[in-house]
């Protein structure tokens, strides 16, 4: 059938070797390539960026930098002086800064709980003197009948609930006709009322 063709269809038509492997070579390039692009065009799996938590700011421990504050222990315990201790301490602090306190010192007039005032004297086993800043009892025994109760709080070993206790019996009874009505008030006994009698009058 080939042989009854015209010669330039013969020749159009006739496929030699070498053009099969370029055809060939051309049909993998491009096989390669389509599988390259579908290969790279896949959906890729995302991984979310982790979390870094913030840094938070140191926080200054109590007592650095100027939150300090310089009190005087004296009387009363084993290593009386100056001491430096951090700001918010109470005079349970000032008296473990000290060595404690003596064996056989009445602090029953100390309040041990009290916040410390930068300044100011803790005087173990005697009358402490007024904190600065705070109300105090005025020089001289202190008036039952007119004292408030910021006044009678300064006391040593009243509080301020024990303070009204005292305004309020003296407000139901008309006043105090002597200190030993002192010995009715509601909280205070026989070892606290000694320690009042001579600071306190009618």
């Amino acid at each position: 059938m080939r042989e009854r063709l015209p010669v330039w269809l013969q020749a159009r038509c006739g496929v030699e070797p070498r053009t099969v492997a370029a055809v060939g070579v051309v049909l993998v390039a491009a096989v390669g390539f389509a599988a390259q692009q579908y290969w790279s065009g896949r959906p890729q799996p995302v991984t979310a960026p982790a979390v870094v938590a913030p840094v938070s700011a140191p926080t200054p421990s109590p007592g650095a930098g100027g939150n300090r504050i310089v009190v005087d222990v004296s009387g009363k315990v084993r290593d009386p002086g100056v001491r430096r201790l951090p700001a918010g301490s109470r005079v349970e602090d000032a008296l473990a800064a000290a060595g404690g306190v003596r064996p056989g010192t009445d602090t029953g007039g100390l309040n041990r709980a009290r916040v410390l005032v930068d300044g100011e004297q803790v005087l173990v086993g005697a009358p402490a003197p007024p904190v600065p800043g705070a109300s105090g009892p005025a020089a001289g025994p202190l008036s039952l009948g007119s004292a408030t109760v910021d006044q009678l709080d300064g006391l040593p070993g009243v509080g301020p609930v024990l303070a009204q206790h005292i305004v309020d019996f003296r407000t139901a009874r008309g006043g105090f006709r002597s200190v030993e009505d002192l010995r009715q008030v509601n909280g205070i006994g026989e070892r606290r009322f000694a320690d009042l009698r001579k600071l306190v009058r009618p």
